[in-house]
C-alpha cells in the first residue's frame, strides 16, 4: 500500500524574514560587545603565548608577568627588537642595538663584553616587560621628532634605548638626561657618543631634578657603576653642607627645576622619572608644567605609597594609566621594596 502524500507546508518569507530580523537583533550586541573586547583578549592571548613559551624555565611564575596593562607590552617589545644585530667587541647589545661598555654595571655585565643580550621577556639585567613597554610605547606614539628627558639618567639607559628606537623609526631624536652623580653623568656621555648621538642632539645636567630650584647635597662615589641608589639630600643648612662637602663623601649641585629643564622644548614624548623616591612630591609641584608638555610619563616607583600618591594625582588631573606593575617587596618585620615598580602614564591632552 503505497503511503499517502503528506500535506506541504506554506513557506511563510514574510515570517522567516521577521524571525531573522528579531534574531540578528538579539545576536547584534553580543558580537558588538566581542568585536569592542577584541584588544583586550589580544593583549591577554600574547601574554599567555609569552607563559607558555618560558613554561619550562625557571622564570615561568616569575613576577613580571604580573602587570596590568591596556596595550600588549610583550607585542610591543618584540616588534621594536632589532633583526640582524652585530656583536661589537668591548661591549654589550641590547636588543634595540644599543651597545654598552660592560664597566658601567660590572655587577651584571663583566664577562658579557662582545655578546647580545636577550630580549627582556620577562626581563633582562636592567628592566623588565613593563618598564621595557611603556618606554617603548612613547616610541610609537611619537611622530616625526622624538625628545625624551631621563631624570636620573644613571648611564642613560632610557635615553639610548628610546632614541635608538626613534632613530630607526626616522624621527629627529634629542636626548636630556640630569644626573647627581659625576661618575654615572661621564657614562651617559659616553654611552651617547658610543651610540652615535652627539653634539646637539644630547643635553646633559649635572644637578638635581626638582620641583623649584636650590640646593642639594650628593653623595660621591670613589668607583662609579658599584651604586645606583643614591639619594640626595633636600634642605639642608649651611653649616651642614659646608661640613659635608668639606669631608669629601658629598657633592652640593644645583636643584634644576622641570620647568627650567622643559623651557627649550615645545614637546617632550617622554619623560622617564627614577629619582629614588622623591617622585610623587616632584609630579604633584610640577603637574601643571607636566601637562602642558609631557606626552608620555614613565615613572619608577620605589613604595606602594608613592604609586597611591600617583595614581590619586595623575587620575585626578585626567591622566590615562595604561601600564603598571606595583613595586615587589619583602616581608618581614616590616616591607621592604627590593625591586622598583613602574608606571606608564598618556597625556590625552596631548595624545587623544
Amino acid at each position: 500500500m503505497k503511503n499517502a502524500s503528506l500535506p506541504r507546508r506554506r513557506f511563510d518569507v514574510q515570517k522567516w524574514s521577521s524571525n531573522l530580523a528579531r534574531n540578528w537583533a538579539l545576536r547584534v550586541p553580543a558580537i558588538r560587545r566581542l568585536y569592542e573586547s577584541r584588544n583586550a583578549i589580544d593583549v591577554e592571548l600574547h601574554s599567555l603565548i609569552a607563559r607558555l613559551e618560558t613554561s619550562a624555565t625557571p622564570e615561568a611564575a616569575s613576577p613580571f608577568f604580573h602587570y596590568n596593562a591596556s596595550f600588549d607590552p610583550i607585542e610591543v617589545i618584540r616588534r621594536h627588537a632589532a633583526s640582524g644585530l652585530q656583536a661589537r667587541q668591548g661591549y654589550v647589545t641590547n636588543f634595540l642595538g644599543v651597545v654598552i661598555d660592560p664597566k658601567i654595571y660590572p655587577s651584571s655585565l663583566s664577562g658579557l663584553a662582545g655578546q647580545i643580550d636577550k630580549i627582556p621577556i620577562p626581563r633582562n639585567w636592567h628592566a623588565d616587560i613593563a618598564e621595557w613597554g611603556a618606554a617603548l610605547r612613547a616610541v610609537d606614539l611619537a611622530c616625526d621628532t622624538f625628545t625624551v628627558i631621563e631624570l636620573g639618567c644613571g648611564w642613560g639607559c632610557w635615553m639610548n634605548s628610546t632614541g635608538v628606537a626613534a632613530k630607526r623609526k626616522g624621527l629627529n631624536v634629542h636626548l636630556i638626561g640630569v644626573e647627581g652623580d659625576r661618575g654615572h653623568l661621564a657614562f651617559a656621555r659616553e654611552t651617547c657618543e658610543s651610540n652615535g648621538f652627539h653634539g646637539s642632539a644630547v643635553t646633559l645636567i649635572h644637578g638635581i631634578a626638582a620641583g623649584q630650584a636650590g640646593t642639594a647635597l650628593f653623595p660621591r662615589q670613589d668607583v662609579p657603576g658599584t651604586e645606583w641608589g643614591s639619594q640626595p639630600i633636600f634642605n639642608a643648612g649651611v653649616a651642614e653642607r659646608l661640613k659635608a662637602v668639606k669631608s669629601g663623601k658629598y657633592d652640593e649641585l644645583p636643584m634644576v627645576s622641570l620647568a627650567e629643564i622643559v623651557a627649550p622644548h615645545s614637546r617632550i614624548d617622554l619623560l622617564h622619572i627614577d629619582i629614588q623616591g622623591g617622585e610623587a612630591d616632584l609630579i604633584s609641584t610640577c603637574l601643571p608644567t607636566i601637562a602642558e608638555k609631557v606626552a608620555y610619563l614613565v615613572i619608577g616607583t620605589h613604595s606602594r605609597q608613592i604609586e597611591g600618591r600617583l595614581f590619586e594625582t595623575l587620575l585626578q588631573a585626567g591622566w590615562q594609566l595604561e601600564i603598571e606593575r606595583p613595586a615587589l617587596l619583602r616581608l618581614g618585620m616590616a616591607p621592604i621594596v627590593h625591586i622598583d615598580g613602574v608606571q606608564g602614564w598618556r597625556n590625552p591632552k596631548l595624545l587623544p
